[in-house]
């Protein structure tokens, strides 16, 4: 438990996500999470089986990105600890989008006028949010400067959502 609260500590931008070292157990379950999590979103917004195979896509292109990452920058030794603390962090997200979903059909129950505004405005928030906690792992663990972070986070969001998607839409 111990472990879980200081990875999520760098949803609020502390910790170093080179200093946390995660067991072989944490690093299965937050990949599962993000598994089951993912496939629980994405079915709730299309086609549960489209949805899977998106989610499985975009866990490929994650563990992808992260990779070059670290060989681009020479920091191999890191993977395990980097790509923990950015599945980590988007699991809480993913958490927030999903009580986000329940949000919009309590909303949409109980014909709020403005339901799907203020879903869509949570969503982005949500978004910009994960592109900021990306970015700073990134700074924290590559010792970059913020603009290179900043581009770096918008690449894996494009890699691991855009490509992704688009691989769907074909």
């Amino acid at each position: 438990m111990n472990l879980l609260i200081q990875y999520l500590a760098l949803c609020w931008f502390k910790n170093n996500p080179a200093d946390l070292i995660p067991s072989k157990s944490f690093m299965w379950k937050t990949v599962a999470f993000y598994l089951i999590s993912g496939c629980i979103v994405e079915g709730l917004i299309s086609d549960p089986a489209d949805g899977s195979l998106e989610v499985f896509l975009r866990t490929i292109m994650a563990f992808s990105s992260v990779a070059v990452f670290l060989l681009v920058f020479k920091k191999w030794q890191y993977f395990n600890q980097l790509y923990i603390a950015i599945f980590v962090c988007e699991n809480f997200i993913m958490t927030l989008a999903t009580v986000t979903e329940g949000l919009y059909f309590l909303m949409v129950m109980k014909h709020q006028k403005n339901a799907e505004e203020i879903s869509i405005g949570i969503g982005a928030l949500l978004v910009v949010w994960y592109i900021a906690i990306v970015s700073y792992i990134l700074r924290q663990a590559f010792e970059t400067k913020m603009s290179l972070s900043v581009i770096l986070a918008i690449s894996y969001f494009v890699l691991t959502y855009g490509i992704p998607m688009l691989f769907m839409d074909i």
